[in-house]
């Protein structure tokens, strides 16, 4: 069993920056596969960006390039940084963890209760 909890939401202008924070919970935390999710409001669930135990990074095409993905296994934490923000990423923002690499929800076993970003024009 995992817990996570998720922070660093906020609100921010277009072009800014935040990191995202998800701590866990568990003595094996760095084996798992972490991921992040957003869902904005009236959409669905996406993938944004995973890690896996060896630091091999996936990411969403909307995001590559301005996100980076990175984890601590001596915090049991994974980061999000997100830069040049657009109000297109404007969400609530998950992290996940799972056993396997994937981009689906159900890839995934343990979910944050998510952090709310907002990103203004």
């Amino acid at each position: 069993q995992v817990q996570l909890v998720d922070s660093g939401g906020g609100l921010v202008q277009a072009g800014g920056s935040l990191r995202l924070s998800c701590a866990a919970s568990g003595r094996t935390f760095s084996r798992y596969v972490m991921g992040w999710f957003r869902q904005a409001p009236g959409k669905e669930r996406e993938f944004v960006a995973s890690i896996n135990s060896a630091s091999g990074t996936d990411y969403a095409d909307s995001v590559k390039g301005r996100f980076t993905i990175s984890r601590d296994n001596a915090k049991d934490t994974v980061y999000l940084q997100m830069n040049s923000l657009k109000p297109e990423d404007t969400a609530v923002y998950y992290c996940a963890a799972g056993w396997l690499p994937g981009r689906a929800s159900r890839d995934y076993l343990y979910w944050g209760q998510g952090t709310q970003v907002t990103v203004s024009s």
